[in-house]
């Protein structure tokens, strides 16, 4: 395999793609490319990879590579895509697939002409704490899911930006509070309650600008910093988030699941419920609170990694698996580019009736 954006200096691709690869066996990565050969020169020497390329389509084109991995900026994928596709490969694209939902459509469309499997990134619902309650709520745990509640801080899109993260304040990168720590939970959350009907989001700015923290400067911010969603479940549970920029003294994930027979609660230190350590508690019956409850080992399928220390690529790590487990087995667990269109029609058209 080879990945497309995997830097030496920190890249999401560095810090979440390479160590979950390096964790489950059955990859092995012979291939990288960055913006220029001399990059990407270096970022070969730095993680051990000898095959390294200026540009996208001569990895694509190297015949030791059979999955493509896009860890880029969201505004590339849809061309990075289109040339792994073009030639033959499968392909892993981070979320969000495109930069809106007409680029995710087109992208499904071509994976589906060329009948290659695909993989997006949304990597939520292969966490082991997620198939638990899913299967918890399955058999009953919470009796009839009467509602649930998601409130969520998105880190950025706060009073402070980082030099290096501008791009996600500006709405046109397809890289917001919206689309990213709001989409990955939405999805995580439809794994396991079923997919919300008759979505109702509303956006709204409350922050124009944030400061950088380097120059002190303001830069403006076009992303929306609050978003509220609502709808039911298909079971007639009504369903509700709140995300916010930034981060709060206070709450900064809670998803509580209320049922008839018991409530179940999961927390994390920031809502991006796709890369944040998770605690799972629970209560049902005569109970009077919350009791913690561990994830069975029989949901680890990558059992040398630790969900908290390891938690910015746990989930990667549990979504590769189940990867090879679908291409070894026939089944369908990982989302694909299909899945991944959809996922960006399910919010368009949320926003189209707000």
């Amino acid at each position: 395999m080879g990945i497309i954006g995997l830097g030496a200096h920190g890249s999401w691709a560095e810090r979440s793609h390479l160590p979950a690869l390096r964790a489950v066996p059955g990859y092995e990565l012979k291939a990288l490319s960055t913006s220029s050969k001399q990059s990407a020169e270096r970022s070969g020497q730095r993680h051990g990879v000898s095959r390294t390329f200026g540009t996208a389509a001569e990895l694509a084109a190297c015949e030791e590579v059979d999955l493509v991995v896009v860890a880029v900026k969201v505004p590339h994928h849809r061309e990075l895509v289109r040339t792994a596709l073009s030639a033959g490969k499968s392909v892993l694209c981070e979320w969000p697939l495109g930069n809106g939902l007409a680029e995710a459509e087109d992208m499904a469309r071509q994976a589906c002409g060329r009948a290659v499997p695909t993989v997006v990134g949304l990597q939520a619902r292969s966490h082991p704490a997620l198939a638990h309650v899913r299967d918890l709520v399955a058999d009953g745990y919470v009796g009839e899911v009467l509602s649930t509640t998601v409130v969520g801080s998105g880190g950025a899109w706060g009073a402070t930006v980082r030099p290096g993260d501008h791009y996600v304040l500006d709405a046109a990168n397809g890289a917001t509070l919206l689309t990213i720590p709001f989409s990955h939970t939405l999805d995580g959350l439809a794994s396991v309650l079923g997919e919300p009907e008759g979505l109702r989001i509303h956006l709204a700015s409350r922050r124009t600008s944030a400061v950088d923290t380097g120059s002190g400067l303001p830069v403006p911010m076009t992303a929306a910093d609050q978003v509220v969603a609502s709808g039911r479940l298909p079971g007639g549970g009504v369903v509700t988030f709140h995300y916010r920029g930034g981060m709060s003294r206070g709450t900064n994930f809670r998803w509580e699941i209320n049922g008839t027979e018991g409530d179940l609660v999961l927390t994390a230190p920031t809502g991006h419920l796709q890369l944040s350590p998770v605690t799972l508690e629970g209560g049902r019956g005569t109970s009077p609170g919350l009791a913690p409850l561990a994830v069975p080992e029989s949901y680890v399928r990558v059992p040398h990694l630790d969900p908290r220390a390891d938690a910015p690529f746990y989930a990667v790590a549990h979504a590769y698996q189940q990867f090879l487990d679908d291409l070894r087995e026939g089944t369908t667990a990982v989302p694909d580019f299909a899945h991944g269109a959809a996922r960006h029609r399910s919010i368009e058209s949320a926003l189209a009736t707000a």
